[in-house]
């Protein structure tokens, strides 16, 4: 359960921090929250899923589930990082080629 927290939270923070500086998303915010919801989703759905076909513990706090949390917070970090880097919203890849 501990992965679908830290999703929600980052997912919530992402959102947040997107429509304070909503409606420039020079920084591709909207494209981070849209990963962080996606992926809290697809842990909502799976969990519940899981519990009533399985049954057992809804609340499992445990290290594999934290880590897998954190892993997951860091790939979105990473794909966003990728999709703007690839955007290059200041031009500096645009600067440094016409040297």
């Amino acid at each position: 359960m501990m992965f679908l927290i830290l999703t929600a939270l980052a997912a919530i923070g992402s959102t947040i921090i997107w429509y304070v500086n909503a409606p420039e998303d020079k920084y591709k915010l909207g494209t981070l929250s849209f990963i962080f919801w996606g992926a809290t989703l697809m842990w909502l759905v799976d969990h519940v899923m899981a519990y009533l076909s399985e049954g057992g513990e809804f609340f499992e706090v445990n290290l594999d589930a934290t880590m897998l949390g954190v892993t997951v917070v860091l790939l979105g970090l990473v794909v966003w990082m990728i999709a703007l880097l690839v955007s290059d919203p200041k031009g500096v890849f645009n600067k440094l080629l016409k040297r």
